[in-house]
């Protein structure tokens, strides 16, 4: 197949799914697993997750796949921490390979782990409380991803992942004939990621398209839902191009992203990053649409192979979130 027909298959695929999509009213705050809706990476977080059209490199795998098809180093390596509200621990770990230089592509392998803390359990009973106190639960949440992207053109990338997800809800006494049982609650569901990123070819100009947490049903006992599936369509450029002034010695990108997620109302993300000398970083968001997340800022560093991101995000009658990530490029 020519690298043309491959590049109009891509993008009828990503039409006839966004269709579909738009089509799926009857679901609306009705999906499950939020968690694979939470970023994670401070880069994405502090330009308010608008990263669509941007290449990620191994986090890439998070947001758009196709972002890691031109990854420059041979190996990199992420670690991130996500101090989410209520107290939940979101961390993620990233890990990508470019035999050849990319020139097989690249691979890409991802694993996110979520902590809810610590929750009482209780039963029903016949007493004046109407219940009792039983073992202290540990509910968790954890998704493993592997993934592949390559670049088919000069301009045009296209990247998949595939996720295995599961969520533990901790334990819970149920009617066993006369007596009473102790049941698990355990569901684990497989979903799809995919995306294209397009270079225009006027200056740095980029478009990119990707849809993630496409599934099946999930079933816990008699409640079937579906995954938190979005559709996002964004464009980022270097203003400075518009100048041009010398790309090496600094760099202010715009990144704008719209969603369609299964759950919400269609959402409009604003990014921005400010990069000097190729090290150091600014950046800032804002979320239009959503009730509590609005602003978003961030920092990062990078030298000698190694990037340190921070973002932080108010979060209205919520904590703030915090988050932290490590990149180590080979």
């Amino acid at each position: 197949m020519s690298k043309q027909r491959c590049f109009t298959a891509v993008i009828a695929l990503i039409i006839i799914t966004s269709s579909i999509m738009l089509k799926s009213e009857d679901k609306l705050g009705q999906t499950g697993f939020q968690f694979l809706s939470v970023a994670n990476d401070a880069r994405a977080a502090g330009m308010a997750e608008a990263v669509t059209g941007l290449e990620m490199n191994s986090t890439s795998l998070f947001f758009n796949p196709a972002g890691m098809a031109r990854m420059e180093n041979n190996i990199e390596v992420s670690f991130s921490q996500n101090q989410w509200i209520a107290n939940i621990k979101h961390n993620a770990l990233c890990f990508a390979i470019a035999p050849k230089q990319g020139r097989y592509g690249v691979i890409g392998l991802t694993f996110r782990s979520i902590d809810y803390g610590e929750i009482q359990g209780t039963k029903v009973w016949e007493n004046t409380q109407g219940y009792l106190d039983t073992e202290l639960m540990y509910p968790a949440a954890f998704s493993a991803g592997a993934g592949y992207a390559k670049y088919l053109t000069d301009k045009f990338s296209v990247g998949a992942q595939v996720n295995y997800t599961g969520q533990y809800l901790g334990k819970s006494t149920v009617p066993s004939g006369d007596t009473l049982a102790v049941k698990k609650n355990l569901a684990f569901s497989t979903a799809i990621d995919f995306g294209t990123l397009y270079q225009t070819g006027f200056k740095s100009l980029m478009f990119g398209m990707s849809v993630r947490n496409f599934s099946q049903e999930v079933t816990f006992e008699e409640e079937s839902f579906q995954l938190p599936l979005t559709f996002n369509i964004g464009v980022s450029m270097n203003v400075l191009d518009l100048f041009d002034m010398d790309p090496g010695l600094n760099s202010c990108v715009i990144a704008i992203d719209a969603s369609h997620p299964r759950s919400y109302p269609e959402l409009l993300n604003i990014g921005l990053e400010y990069l000097y000398l190729n090290t150091f970083a600014v950046r800032c968001g804002y979320k239009f649409v959503h009730d509590e997340q609005k602003y978003s800022f961030g920092v990062g560093v990078r030298k000698f192979g190694i990037t340190v991101d921070y973002a932080y995000t108010p979060f209205g009658v919520f904590d703030t979130v915090q988050r932290l990530t490590f990149k180590i490029n080979i």
